[in-house]
């Protein structure tokens, strides 16, 4: 007779089925596990083992197979172990064999029988909810699963005896509640702390508005990094479905601490040393990068054309898609990767060209060898490009309550997001709720620009030789600009605007 008990398996953030199949019969006592095992599987039968007997178990002296069906899909990682041993427990009778028909089971043992704490819990219970099932798992992990729903059963243990207690009645275990959502009011980084660069603060609020992506460039010491870190203060809160996907990403990374979740959206500065896969994602398990884990928030990379080019070049797709698709010869992973990107960069390698007095020795070869490190096709899906020129002292000397602060702009921002919010759901995308995310075809139809703009955009498109992308951006950016300013129609002023941000990209 073969046992049956239910697990997942994980393909990006989707969790797909996995059935475990206990038999035991007649030959050579040993345990075996079957159905595309990786070494951290297969090494499952000695945890187990061992937990059984720390459990007061032994196992009978027969051949035990397990397998994990379907047979043709890899299986990866150490949530196994529990609906193993629970999937033998109940071929030998510690517990009723139909114990576990409605329920979705993830855990790593340890060798006295504890459960520990798994990745992956909060999608695990998004798909047992979806299928009117409960879920097993660590006692670590019952906040993170309590997020799937009210109404999910779920039993959160910390040993395999806790788990037979609750199954035959002896000791129920609590309903975990969800992890306390963290609300940071005034904890991040204040735009008021900047003083000067009117211009790149209002490069930063329109990008914000607008979800466009961002390049900043100037001197060290300018500011850059400064403005790039408050742009997360300026920022709206999470929707509950933004929250849930983040969330999704951060279990399977194994960033989702204690099942506490945050309104807060991810803000991801990797170093200029990130390899392809840290940045995209990939490895040998596939695990999401950091452009994933930027979903729904902010990618900064800082010191842009020191990062290798085809690094870089590897983020083209996800800025284009919003999602980044990890190909390999076993498997074909997709993960969300809608991030908005704020770059910052100096202008040369000495990172003075251009600064009033400073000469350089090479002339303008050596700005000219410093930016074409960054390919034209990756500037030319960069919206706004913002020169950052260097803080006079007399800037430097204003008080600081002379300039906004970042609740006062947030709040502009959250107006123009809600416009824009309306005009999408009008237009049948609600999905869509940044100009930056729209379609080609969408931002033609809800900008019409009239004939004076049209002449301009005609004039510049033939000058600076823009590509149909740079035309769509330009058009993108010239929506959010008067998004905030509350126009309805997108007049000259704004196209005029969102082509001084652009036509710094030289050829586009």
């Amino acid at each position: 007779m073969v046992t049956r008990v239910g697990t997942v398996a994980f393909q990006g953030i989707e969790a797909v089925p996995v059935d475990v199949q206990v038999h035991i019969g007649p030959g050579l006592p040993k345990l075996l596990v079957v159905g595309l095992p990786d070494k951290s599987v297969k090494e499952a039968s000695e945890r187990v083992r061992a937990a059984l007997y720390a459990s007061g178990l032994g196992l009978p002296p027969k051949r035990i197979t397990i397998n994990l069906a379907p047979a043709d899909l890899p299986k990866e990682g150490s949530h196994y172990d529990l609906p193993i041993a629970l999937g033998v427990m109940a071929a030998i009778g510690a517990i009723p064999k139909d114990a576990l028909d409605n329920y979705l089971v993830l855990g790593e043992l340890g060798l006295d029988g504890r459960i520990a704490h798994v990745d992956g819990v909060l999608p695990a219970a998004i798909a047992a909810h979806g299928r009117d099932m409960g879920i097993v798992c660590p006692t670590a992990s019952g906040p993170e699963a309590a997020w799937a729903g009210e109404d999910i059963d779920i039993i959160a243990a910390d040993s395999l005896l806790a788990i037979v207690n609750h199954l035959v009645g002896r000791q129920l275990q609590p309903r975990p509640r969800p992890g306390q959502r963290l609300l940071e009011p005034g904890s991040l980084p204040d735009l008021a702390d900047v003083r000067g660069q009117s211009i790149a603060r209002r490069a930063l609020e329109v990008a914000a508005a607008g979800g466009h992506n961002l390049l900043l460039v100037g001197p060290p010491g300018a500011g850059k990094s400064m403005l790039a870190q408050r742009l997360p203060s300026i920022l709206p809160p999470l929707s509950p479905r933004e929250l849930l996907d983040i969330s999704m990403i951060q279990s399977i990374a194994g960033e989702l601490s204690g099942g506490t979740l945050s309104d807060r959206r991810p803000f991801r500065a990797p170093h200029h040393s990130a390899s392809m896969a840290a940045l995209v994602g990939g490895g040998l398990k596939v695990r999401p990068g950091e452009a994933s884990l930027a979903h729904n928030g902010v990618l900064f990379l800082d010191e842009l054309p020191e990062f290798a080019p085809n690094v870089l070049d590897s983020l083209r797709q996800p800025l284009e898609s919003g999602e980044t698709v990890i190909a390999r010869a076993n498997a074909r992973v997709t993960y969300p990767s809608r991030f908005q990107l704020i770059a910052a960069m100096n202008p040369c390698k000495c990172g003075l060209a251009g600064t009033p007095g400073h000469v350089c020795k090479r002339g303008s070869a050596c700005a000219a060898d410093y930016q074409a490190r960054i390919s034209g096709p990756f500037l030319d899906r960069i919206d706004i490009r913002i020169d950052v020129p260097a803080v006079s002292a007399s800037e430097m000397m204003v008080p600081m309550s002379a300039a906004e602060n970042s609740q006062t702009v947030a709040e502009r921002v959250s107006r123009a997001r809600e416009h824009q919010r309306r005009r999408f759901e009008a237009a049948g995308q609600p999905q869509i709720l940044t100009n930056a995310a729209a379609s080609s075809t969408l931002i033609e139809k809800l900008v019409e620009p009239d004939r004076e703009s049209q002449a301009l955009l005609l004039q510049a498109a033939e000058r600076f030789n823009l590509s149909a992308r740079a035309y769509h951006r330009v058009l993108k950016v010239a929506r959010t600009l008067a998004d905030l300013a509350g126009a309805e129609k997108v007049a000259r002023p704004h196209i005029a605007e969102a082509l001084g941000y652009r036509i710094n990209f030289g050829a586009a």
